[in-house]
């Protein structure tokens, strides 16, 4: 762009973001403010309270290459490379599932039953929202994030460096199957937000998650439950007597969900609804601890 077109202010660069997107968004000025607030980790007022701001390069050129990204179809998330989660602004790219707000409820569930001194597993933990939140927020003396993806353990610790401060020493990023990576080690908290759309509705899901996000945090087999079979199985072994699993499942599949916990001997079990209604959570707690049957395979 030849420097007299160049926008100066940030309303400038606002506009001309909103003129770029017309034709590939339905809300050209709002997702040109929205990108703009994404790339500052703040509101979406952001470009209203500074739009006499004047402008640095380095903004204007990650500002035009994020709007190049969304008019590609990417979700604004990844054009900018930005999430907001809970507390949290994370980096986010296409290794990883996008943070979505009924994770930050599962999250609050999981911090009402952590007690200072407790070690929490985040099970297929992404970008690490889940595990950096509770080490932010709790007094968890150990959090582990486990992920099959080695792409998704780098960006976990990306953020873990970046958002950390003395909980940095208290969090750890492991890579393996879901609980294989602790071994045999014993944990009071697992947590998870597993894969549990059937690959089967792929068609049904919109562009900007079917074509962008990884497949591995997205699908769990012909009728979605596959992870979350296996999850509550390895979880029945490695949480003591009291311990405690937590999962985000598809409010369509509660029923299932349920079924899986009974089938290894769990003690209080129960779904909880999202913000919404909607059968979104699994509660399930051990009340004795279980021979190991190979469930981890």
């Amino acid at each position: 762009m030849a420097d007299a077109a160049r926008p100066r202010t940030v309303a400038d660069l606002r506009d001309l973001l909103a003129h770029r997107l017309q034709g590939a968004v339905p809300d050209p000025l709002g997702e040109a403010r929205e990108l703009l607030a994404s790339l500052h980790d703040a509101p979406r007022s952001w470009s209203t309270v500074h739009a006499g701001d004047e402008l640095i390069d380095l903004l204007i050129d990650a500002a035009i290459d994020a709007a190049e990204r969304r008019i590609a179809g990417a979700p604004i998330a990844y054009a900018t490379g930005r999430a907001a989660f809970r507390h949290l602004f994370l980096h986010v790219d296409e290794r990883v599932l996008i943070p979505r707000p009924e994770t930050e409820e599962l999250v609050s569930l999981a911090l009402s039953h952590i007690a200072p001194g407790m070690t929490v597993v985040d099970v297929g933990t992404g970008s690490g929202a889940i595990a950096l939140s509770i080490a932010y927020e709790s007094g968890a003396a150990r959090v582990i994030g486990t992920d099959l993806s080695p792409g998704a353990i780098e960006v976990a610790e990306l953020n873990a460096r970046a958002v950390l401060r003395q909980e940095y020493a208290r969090t750890e990023f492991l890579q393996g199957d879901l609980l294989e990576p602790i071994g045999d080690e014993s944990v009071d908290i697992v947590v998870s937000n597993p894969p549990y759309i059937a690959t089967g509705e792929r068609e049904s899901l919109p562009a900007a998650v079917r074509d962008w996000e990884p497949d591995t945090a997205l699908f769990g087999g012909p009728d979605g439950m596959d992870v979350i079979r296996r999850l509550v199985a390895q979880a029945a072994l490695r949480l003591g007597a009291g311990g405690m699993l937590l999962m985000e499942i598809d409010a369509r599949r509660a029923a299932q969900a349920m079924a899986c916990a009974a089938t290894v001997q769990w003690g209080d079990r129960r779904v909880v609804p999202d913000a919404f209604g909607r059968d979104r959570f699994v509660i399930a707690r051990r009340t004795a601890v279980v021979a190991d049957t190979g469930a981890r395979t």
